[in-house]
């Protein structure tokens, strides 16, 4: 059934009493009109899921507003369903989720819940919003699923099972869905189409996900990667847990569902210029610092909006001077053939785009 389109107020994040300037107003302007444009799309009911227009549209609107922020804790009562569209997922049944608990303690569910307690550990929106018991309760199922498949499958297949990271992966579907079976679907779905090569047991896409942003940060900032060298300071050592969990790691979560919009409308590799946006945010501490590992330890709070209007910059130049090592990006999060391509790379071989 479409949804109803009607005049949004006004997000509850702003109080009229506080626009005291301008730009403040602006943005308020801007997020109503979003709101409506937002309502106008998803008022089609189930054509944008069919209507490559209308999908068009909808990540557009993501890219240049994003979604409006209703409240405090980040949310927009449409997110639930733009995610289920940009991911093409269906509405799930409650008993197909239901079956697969009643399977019980899936073979990971010892390394489940060694990790679940930490999922967010000082983030208080999520701990206030999603209990430990459901995120257990979905990577357990979601475990189980796998296994099925590659039973069904007679085995073939890469092996399955639970792996580092998977956990923080799931934290933002469980605190945005409506239902935990909703994001279970949506987990289910990210996980297997977008990012299969990030949750194989030895995390190979994750680690050519580390090889890329060092060479990525080699073109786009060559002072500050040649710098951050000079210090032993490679992806690996600082870029493991963004690169990992997609920045779901980085506080606070409402800044990290802003970000995974537009990860899921442009795609998840987008996510290690984001990375390197983060970097570049901070790079005049990082080069006056005689000692950068330190301020690298974990990132500053995440800036979303900033992130991604740099991450645009950075992708246009790409596209313009690194179409092979942009393809090689885009389909690494779960294309093993080109990961063996970037295993095989040799970094020396690209130079800075300032120099293009």
């Amino acid at each position: 059934m479409p949804l109803s389109v009607g005049r949004p107020s006004l997000p509850a994040r702003v109080s009229t009493s506080s626009v005291s300037s301008r730009q403040q107003l602006s943005e308020v302007v801007d997020d109503v009109g979003a709101g409506e444009r937002l309502r106008g799309i998803l008022g089609k009911g189930v054509e944008v899921r069919r209507d490559v227009q209308t999908l068009k549209e909808l990540r557009m609107l993501i890219q240049q507003d994003g979604l409006p922020i209703e409240s405090d804790d980040g949310m927009n009562t449409h997110r639930p369903y733009v995610w289920s569209i940009l991911l093409g997922v269906p509405p799930t049944a409650w008993e197909t989720y239901a079956s697969l608990i009643s399977l019980g303690q899936s073979p990971s569910y010892s390394k489940i819940r060694q990790d679940t307690f930490r999922t967010l550990p000082t983030d208080p929106l999520f701990k206030r919003r999603v209990q430990e018991s459901s995120l257990i309760r979905l990577l357990n199922a979601f475990d189980w699923t796998q296994r099925n498949e590659r039973e069904e499958a007679g085995g073939k297949g890469d092996e399955v099972g639970y792996v580092q990271g998977m956990n923080v992966l799931a934290a933002p579907f469980l605190y945005m869905a409506k239902s935990e079976t909703q994001a279970f679907a949506l987990y289910s779905r990210f996980i297997t189409h977008c990012c299969p090569a990030y949750v194989k047991p030895s995390l190979e896409g994750v680690h050519r996900g580390l090889r890329l942003l060092d060479i990525c940060l080699s073109l786009i900032d060559p002072e500050l990667s040649s710098y951050l060298r000079s210090k032993d300071l490679t992806a690996k050592i600082y870029g493991f847990a963004s690169v990992l969990t997609l920045s779901a790691s980085t506080p606070p979560l409402p800044e990290v569902l802003i970000l995974w919009d537009f990860l899921l409308a442009r795609g998840v590799h987008l996510n290690i210029l984001c990375i390197i946006a983060q970097l570049v945010l901070i790079r005049n501490e990082l080069l006056s610092s005689p000692s950068p590992g330190t301020l690298l330890r974990s990132f500053p709070p995440l800036q979303a909006r900033k992130l991604i209007g740099l991450c645009f910059g950075f992708l246009h130049n790409f596209i313009r001077h690194e179409k092979e090592l942009y393809r090689m990006l885009a389909m690494h999060t779960y294309d093993e053939e080109v990961g063996k391509e970037i295993d095989g790379l040799d970094a020396e071989r690209w130079r800075p785009m300032a120099g293009k």
